[in-house]
């Protein structure tokens, strides 16, 4: 006859649950990226998916094979090309042949002729330190061949069976998550909603400001127009400072090398013709997608980047408005619950 009864049993169940699920969640840390990322995707291409399924009567097997193949094309392929490329330019700023080693000496000289400040780049160290940041931005670029060949190989295999047992898999949410049945609809929309607005809004606005970049930096004769306009592409993630900051950067160099209208017209094109198009397609996508708040971006990228490198800028916002998500989701049932106990109260009363 066992010395426990029912509810130590419970008790003690419930304990070595917990134990084991901390310690499940240490042993996959190392593969969280894989599986932010499975459910990512599943969440963007989830109305393309049931579109096939439900309606072109593709097999659930083909329909998903279909939304891999987008995917590494569309998203994964071109963003490690592009990663691969941004490393390989920072890697080069210590070539005495770029032109950005003249820039830095104009800075140089400027900062001593008109502030006193002698060996001003040499001594804060500005391309060894621009390296430094960007390996640690690119850490799966830079790391082996095989960490990103398991990285993605996880996230397929999480994402594959996502759609293959889609019904099973989103059944399951809702019966284990801790909401009620409309809370937990609630929080897959407002979810979807959070998703697309973070990685599918802003990817349109980082992308179109990179674009307009790069063409004004062609206007003005500048070298690299396409890898500075990937630069500012990532940049413009980042709601406050964004393209136009990295132009009037660009604008002082270009003052400091007589360049006087060069730096005037691409002050005009980073602060009018940019910001015009950001607030134009944001206003656009906050009608068909979701509001997020400047803030939240801001936040969710200081947060994200040390923790996930370059996907922060993705991954970082997206899990501050989960949270938030969250927030708001007890502060409802609470709410639900004190007026409930108010009006129990009345009756006994």
């Amino acid at each position: 006859m066992s010395v426990f009864n029912t509810k130590q049993r419970n008790n003690i169940t419930l304990v070595g649950m917990v134990l084991l699920g901390c310690f499940l969640l240490y042993a996959l840390s190392g593969l969280f990226n894989s599986i932010l990322g499975a459910v990512v995707l599943y969440t963007i291409f989830r109305p393309m998916f049931l579109n096939l399924v439900e309606k072109k009567g593709w097999s659930k097997g083909a329909a998903t094979g279909l939304i891999i193949i987008i995917s590494l094309v569309v998203i994964v392929i071109p963003f490690l090309s592009v990663s691969i490329m941004v490393v390989d330019k920072i890697t080069e700023l210590s070539s005495a042949h770029l032109p950005i080693q003249e820039w830095l000496a104009k800075i140089d000289a400027f900062a001593g002729s008109h502030l006193h400040q002698q060996d001003f780049v040499k001594s804060i160290n500005i391309p060894q330190k621009v390296g430094g940041f960007v390996a640690e931005l690119f850490p799966s670029i830079l790391s082996s061949a095989a960490g990103i060949f398991l990285t993605l190989l996880v996230l397929y295999f999480l994402l594959y069976y996502m759609f293959a047992q889609y019904k099973e898999f989103e059944s399951g949410l809702i019966k284990y998550a801790p909401f009620r049945q409309k809370d937990s609809l609630k929080f897959a929309n407002e979810l979807r909603n959070a998703t697309y607005s973070n990685v599918i809004g802003q990817g349109i606005i980082s992308l179109s400001q990179g674009i307009l970049f790069t063409i004004g930096l062609k206007i003005v004769g500048l070298p690299d127009p396409i890898f500075w306009g990937v630069i500012g592409t990532f940049i413009s993630f980042l709601p406050v400072v964004g393209v136009p900051t990295l132009a009037l950067v660009f604008s002082v160099v270009l003052f400091l090398n007589g360049h006087t209208w060069q730096g005037f017209f691409l002050i005009a094109w980073g602060f009018v013709m940019i910001v015009y198009l950001d607030n134009f397609l944001r206003l656009l996508i906050n009608k068909r997608l979701a509001n997020t708040h400047p803030l939240i971006t801001i936040i969710g990228v200081i947060i994200g980047i040390p923790m996930f490198g370059i996907l922060g800028l993705v991954f970082g916002p997206v899990l501050l408005s989960y949270f938030l998500l969250l927030v708001e989701i007890y502060e409802s049932n609470r709410l639900g619950d004190a007026r409930l106990e108010n009006a129990s109260s009345d009756e006994d009363r």
